[in-house]
């Protein structure tokens, strides 16, 4: 018998706060189904699921959307991943002082970050750093170049609207404050730009 998460109306990130606490009482070969009434919500408990390697699947019907999850049992080599290093970039320039300085940091920081064997996990942006991600960003291509290499890149999606950038995201996908927090608090190390 599949599970009802009826997150219609809710505003983010409660529906993949409400979508988690079901698929923790779940049980292995388990079915969900998650109903959101906007594509933020899909987009973001579509990402929970597939970060908790859960299959999914989505049904539009109207202009609502009801995600089908099936937890997996997941062999216990897999529950110790390593979740590595996270990077969490707050600003659009690389330290204080000048901004034409900063940004010619972020630039040469990103594109040696590319070139380097070691690579972080995850790139989190907030507050102005969202910018990088975005539609004339200088570092959208390393960027892209990191996100080829495995890399992924989650942007804030209140800072996005914050700064009216939804439409302009270019490289990584949109998050919420909730999975920031899950992804800072898994890591084994958080290196804050």
């Amino acid at each position: 018998m599949e599970k009802i998460v009826d997150a219609r109306g809710l505003a983010c990130p409660q529906p993949v706060i409400q979508t988690k606490k079901a698929l923790e009482t779940l049980e292995p070969d388990g079915e969900l189904v998650t109903i959101v009434d906007n594509e933020v919500a899909r987009d973001n408990v579509l990402k929970l699921a597939r970060s908790l390697e859960c299959e999914t699947s989505v049904r539009e019907q109207g202009s609502e959307y009801y995600i089908h999850i099936r937890k997996e049992s997941i062999p216990a080599t897999q529950l110790s991943v390593n979740p590595g290093q996270v990077l969490l970039v707050t600003s659009a320039n690389l330290g204080r002082g000048s901004e034409e300085l900063g940004s010619t940091l972020m630039r040469s920081f990103f594109y040696s970050l590319g070139e380097t064997e070691v690579l972080p996990r995850r790139v989190l942006f907030i507050n102005s750093g969202v910018q990088l991600c975005c539609q004339g960003s200088p570092v959208l291509d390393s960027l892209l170049t990191l996100e080829q290499k495995g890399v992924e890149i989650l942007a804030c999606g209140t800072c996005l609207d914050y700064y009216h950038l939804k439409e302009k995201l270019c490289a990584g996908s949109v998050t919420n404050m909730y999975t920031i927090i899950e992804h800072l608090m898994a890591a084994e190390k958080v290196i804050t730009l």
